[in-house]
């Protein structure tokens, strides 16, 4: 499936890489970008390549495999035809049977064309290597011709001419699907069990020369996948689904002596029995793995390992099967489909994420997320990488089923360089609160850039172009924190406007739009009530459009809105310049940007008015943040009947219920509390006390997020129609302590003050 060599080698001497003046009028007009400018400075180091996809050429199927060198790109796979940057499917195609070649710095093909057919079936290329001098590309998958020449799924192509050699040739007897070269020897890898008309299980060894099969022997009892060589020259590090090589037991990952194919260190219980290695390369001290998983508890991430031992350097354990692998400064690049790396803190299960990066030294994710979609095929996003330097860039290309590049319409193709970098962060969301009177607190949720992490903030005055205050702050897409910065020079009873940028060094954001607020002469009396009882998440819920829910606990416990509620409803649940927020009781919920651990003691607050005869959940906790939990309680929910039921999982689901209706329309403020046993759990409804159990005193131990709107709820008692709340919300807070019947009292007390 992958080439583990083929992507990794960037020298050589591919010598026919100029387009045709038609296919330059084709590509059109190249980005700035691509050629004569400096590296880029504005990168997370050591990330050395910007997450900025280049002008590419694309195919209408699928790329398995490439190779590249001396400023050429070699792609091979199942598709039939290639087409400009930005056009459609079907418009402004050429053919291009099942491989292609393209000029590294531009994207465009060159003038080199061949064709990879087979008698019957479909024929694909799953392997491309080119020798270490570049004169000679080797292919390797399921073909019996190329432009009209006969072969057996393997070939050799002079790259001066782009022809076929015909005196290279040796029968495979199946699907190749990786190959490593060094100046005598090819290395193949795949589903064959035979080579030259003699036996080889799924690895083999021919000499360059004439095609002559060599002694070396590596025996497997399943299909090969990748193979590469050590850059000593000595051994062959193999992968694949194979149990067993040349008759001792190692799973998915051997090393075998070059000239022999006998092992040199096995892995047996390494890898999960249901997973595989489906790329290989290296790097001066270490190889590097992708492996791919199916079924429960499945390995699917990276491994990193020493060459000087064999042994292990680090392994991490997202989940969402790894294609593809190439390293470039110190850096591991990789194609997958990750969904889940919260096992490695990192983002909980989600969308698929397709591009990441690595240090080779450290599996902490680097801040480097351009993206594609699965595409077509399996389908699973990315499956090949390769690099090359040309003039002073240094470029990598990515191939695969992805027909989206960084949510553009983008076909099986796409590259990367190493400047410059042209993203600008995106514009920070901006939040101000004036609960201390004489001070106006500005708040913004960190922003997101796809190839820096640590960025710069600059706040702008009442329509001032110099910034008054200048921070910094670490973000990625998963955790984007809030920010605060206090201005105490300000008068009372005035009014004061304020705009932030965000900065990767080189990249500025736009300015956000202008947030104002007049400051107060005396502190509002409810939310001081809650800060002082003890709140760690206070969510008011004053922003406008935007996707951030500030905490005004002073926690920094911020949380993210999701599928754009409706903000600042009126009139808001407690006295003052507060607003609300609206909930559609189908998909729009908010949830903490952090992750906590297991509440033993809590206390949950927020106001709620709705009409809805659906229920839905108001507030809980759950595992996961951008889509419904597998493990969820500690929460309020509305049944279709109005009644609040407030749950846990304690040996099962322990649930409180109100004998009375809530769906009003009209404001209610909900508490909820979990104390040790003799308090247990207590429900109250606008200051009382309406439902209790003095017995449950323990909650489900799992790291969760505190939700807000909607979340799971199947398996909870008189489940109702919606997962979702559809109403308003307004000033929720969490206590990690267990508020008492008088202080919630208070609180509902204070809601005119």
């Amino acid at each position: 499936m992958m080439n583990g060599s083929t992507g990794q080698r960037s020298g050589g001497r591919g010598r026919f890489r100029a387009a045709s003046a038609a296919l330059c009028l084709l590509a059109g007009a190249l980005t700035a970008t691509a050629v004569g400018s400096s590296p880029a400075a504005a990168l997370t180091p050591p990330v050395a390549i910007t997450a900025d996809d280049l002008s590419t050429w694309q195919t209408n199927g699928i790329v398995w495999a490439m190779a590249a060198g001396d400023g050429v790109v070699y792609a091979g796979g199942t598709f039939s035809t290639l087409r400009p940057p930005k056009a459609a499917a079907g418009t402004n195609e050429q053919p291009a049977v099942n491989f292609a070649a393209f000029d590294a710095a531009t994207g465009a093909p060159t003038d080199c064309s061949l064709s990879f057919t087979v008698s019957s079936g479909t024929a694909t290329v799953r392997s491309l290597a080119l020798s270490p001098d570049g004169e000679t590309l080797y292919a390797g998958g399921q073909f019996g011709a190329v432009n009209g020449v006969g072969v057996s799924n393997f070939a050799a192509v002079d790259t001066a001419t782009c022809t076929v050699r015909n005196n290279f040739k040796i029968a495979v007897s199946a699907t190749v699907r990786a190959l490593a070269v060094t100046s005598d020897t090819v290395y193949l890898a795949g589903d064959f069990t035979s080579v030259g008309g003699q036996t080889r299980n799924h690895f083999a060894a021919v000499s360059t020369a004439g095609a002559s099969l060599l002694p070396f022997t590596a025996n497997a009892d399943e299909v090969a996948r990748a193979i590469e060589v050590t850059p000593d020259g000595q051994n062959v590090l193999l992968g694949g689904d194979f149990f067993r090589i040349n008759g001792t037991t190692t799973h998915a990952l051997a090393v075998v002596n070059a000239t022999t194919g006998q092992l040199t260190k096995s892995y047996p219980g390494f890898i999960h029995n249901n997973s595989t290695v489906q790329d290989i390369t290296t790097d001066a001290t270490g190889f590097y793995t992708a492996n791919e998983g199916s079924g429960g508890g499945v390995f699917d991430g990276r491994i990193a390992l020493n060459l000087s031992d064999f042994q292990q350097r680090w392994r991490d354990t997202c989940l969402g099967a790894t294609q593809a692998v190439a390293v470039y400064s110190g850096v591991l690049y990789s194609g997958s489909h990750a969904h889940d790396c919260s096992s490695m803190g990192a983002f909980p299960d989600q969308p698929r994420k397709h591009l990441l990066a690595q240090s080779v030294d450290d599996p902490k994710l680097l801040p480097w997320f351009p993206d594609t979609n699965d595409g077509i095929g399996e389908p699973v996003g990315p499956r090949v990488m390769t690099q090359t330097g040309e003039g002073d860039r240094h470029y990598l290309w990515v191939g695969g089923e992805f027909t989206t590049v960084n949510s553009s319409p983008q076909q099986g193709l796409t590259r990367f360089a190493d400047g410059p970098d042209t993203g600008a962060p995106w514009v920070p969301n901006v939040s101000l609160s004036t609960l201390n009177p004489g001070t106006i607190e500005v708040n913004w949720q960190t922003s997101f850039d796809t190839d820096d992490g640590e960025l710069t903030y600059r706040i702008y005055k009442d329509g001032s172009n110099t910034p008054i205050h200048t921070t910094t702050g670490y973000s990625v897409f998963w955790n984007r924190p809030q920010l605060s910065w206090t201005d105490t020079d300000v008068v009372a009873g005035q009014s004061y406007s304020y705009r932030i940028t965000a900065s990767d060094g080189t990249n500025t954001s736009v300015k956000s739009p202008a947030q104002s607020a007049t400051v107060a002469t005396a502190a509002e009396a409810y939310p001081a009530r809650v800060k002082a009882d003890g709140a760690t998440l206070y969510w008011r819920y004053d922003e406008g459009t935007s996707t951030f829910a500030h905490d005004s606990s002073g926690n920094l416990n911020n949380g993210f809105l999701r599928n754009a509620p409706a903000y600042r409803q009126t009139p808001a649940a407690v006295a003052g310049p507060s607003t609300a927020i609206g909930f559609n009781g189908t998909d729009e919920y908010a949830y903490s940007n952090r992750q906590h651990p297991q509440p033993t003691r809590f206390s949950v607050e927020t106001w709620i008015k709705t009409t809805t005869t659906r229920g839905g959940k108001i507030i809980g906790f759950g595992n996961l943040n951008q889509q419904n939990s597998t493990r969820h309680d500690k929460h309020v929910y509305m049944r279709n009947d109005g009644r609040l039921v407030f749950g846990v999982q304690s040996s099962g689901t322990r649930t409180i219920a109100t004998s009375g209706a809530y769906n009003d329309g009209e404001w209610h403020h909900v508490v909820a509390t979990q104390g040790p046993l003799g308090q247990g759990m207590s429900l109250y409804v606008d200051g009382q006390l309406r439902a209790s159990n003095i017995l449950y005193s323990t909650n489900e131990n799992y790291p969760g997020y505190w939700r807000v709107g909607g979340d799971n709820l199947s398996g909870w008692p008189n489940r109702p129609t919606s997962n979702f709340f559809a109403g308003q919300i307004d000033e929720t807070a969490v206590y990690p302590t267990t508020l008492t019947a008088s202080q919630v009292s208070a609180h509902y007390a204070l809601r005119n003050s």
